[in-house]
């Protein structure tokens, strides 16, 4: 067992015991961004930060979270095949999206009530990203309206979307945020009926606080959602069992956004995507929140990729720790890598300069791992940078 996966462990262990306090001391904690060698280190850090049921809610997964696991440690199966004597002096790490252009090809994933974990919630995201060029997908849960935090963007973000029971609030979603000048809306569609959150269930009998404070505890407790804001939430659930095919299109129906689907992993739903004229996927398994098959995202890419055969961008979240991590993906037909747990753990723990902390380390890492393998370009990292061991 690596160090990483001791200390995630250990931390486990110290969650689930009643003889622990997760608002305890921990030696080694970084007291700023700076400190952090890698991404990891914001996650104790978070830990001490956040509220316990809080942290939990962002370190849960679903079941016994096995999903979570594999999803960051299928990445140590894919191995580098390093080139030599290759001039490596330049790399360029721009990457195009939909006819705009970004700084790398990593993306904030759509990660709703951020400010579960610091007070700036979305907005601090935002300016980290804005400060990056860095893309971030803003969820429909999100603690920050859709126009403030595509006013501290600074550039317009894209809108995830949660196809709720009751398709006049879908609506109502889907033409606000393209009244607020998204290009582009994500449809996840990979909780079609709720999940089963034992990590997070246990992470609540740590906190002392009355959480009915804030929460109704319901299935969808939204009132002080920003996106339904007006809106009446009477009964409405975030997750939709009868959203189908069909209703993906009606929702192209009505929009001149991008359409992409969020969720999907294997070949014959993407032919499907191909076949319905959807704009692009994003291979994802929730971060381990939706089932908890076990398979993790990575080993979902190769084929959905040489399924879609070109005909629209695939990305991928889910497990992405390192540099390398993103550069693996990219080899096997990624076009942009989502993180979701590493840039909440800085940003609970810090806020904006955690966030933009990550995303400088995670570029570094990056940049590393294209030089070492000869790739100058993100459209020169090939399938044959990579082997499974």
């Amino acid at each position: 067992m690596d160090q990483v996966t001791a200390r995630r462990h250990f931390l486990r262990f110290l969650a689930a015991s009643p003889l622990f306090s997760l608002r305890g001391e921990e030696p080694g904690v970084i007291t700023s961004p700076d400190q952090a060698l890698n991404v990891f280190d914001f996650e104790p850090a978070a830990r001490k930060a956040i509220p316990p049921a809080h942290f939990g809610y962002l370190a849960t997964g679903v079941d016994d979270d096995r999903t979570v696991r594999e999803n960051h440690e299928a990445y140590g199966r894919i191995h580098l095949r390093p080139r030599r004597l290759l001039d490596v002096a330049r790399l360029d790490l721009s990457t195009e999206l939909f006819g705009t252009n970004w700084a790398t090809p990593i993306f904030l994933c759509p990660c709703g009530s951020q400010r579960a974990y610091h007070a700036d919630g979305e907005l601090a995201s935002a300016r980290a990203g804005a400060s990056r060029k860095t893309l971030q997908i803003l969820s429909t849960v999100a603690t920050a309206s859709v126009e403030d935090v595509t006013r501290a963007a600074t550039r317009p973000v894209w809108q995830q979307l949660y196809p709720t029971s009751r398709w006049d609030v879908t609506e109502k979603i889907v033409r606000r945020a393209e009244a607020a000048g998204c290009p582009v809306l994500v449809i996840t569609i990979d909780i079609p009926a709720g999940r089963n959150t034992e990590t997070q269930a246990r992470f609540k009998l740590l906190d002392s606080r009355t959480c009915t404070n804030c929460h109704t505890g319901s299935t969808f407790s939204s009132g002080r959602k920003p996106m339904f804001d007006g809106v009446d939430i009477t009964g409405l659930r975030i997750y939709n069992p009868s959203f189908t095919w069909e209703s993906v299109r009606r929702v192209r129906a009505m929009t001149r956004m991008k359409i992409l689907l969020k969720g999907l992993g294997t070949a014959e739903d993407a032919k499907i995507a191909v076949e319905q004229g959807v704009d692009g996927i994003v291979v994802s398994n929730h971060g381990g929140r939706a089932e908890d098959g076990g398979r993790p995202t990575i080993d979902s890419l190769p084929e959905v990729v040489e399924t879609v055969r070109g005909a629209m961008p695939v990305l991928i979240d889910g497990g992405v720790r390192r540099g390398t991590d993103i550069f693996k993906a990219l080899a096997l037909g990624a076009r942009a890598v989502g993180i979701g747990r590493p840039y909440l753990w800085a940003l609970g723990a810090f806020g904006q300069a955690g966030v933009e902390r990550v995303l400088d380390i995670l570029r570094a890492e990056l940049e590393l791992a294209m030089a070492q393998c000869g790739a100058r370009s993100i459209s020169e990292i090939k399938p044959s940078h990579v082997f499974r061991g």
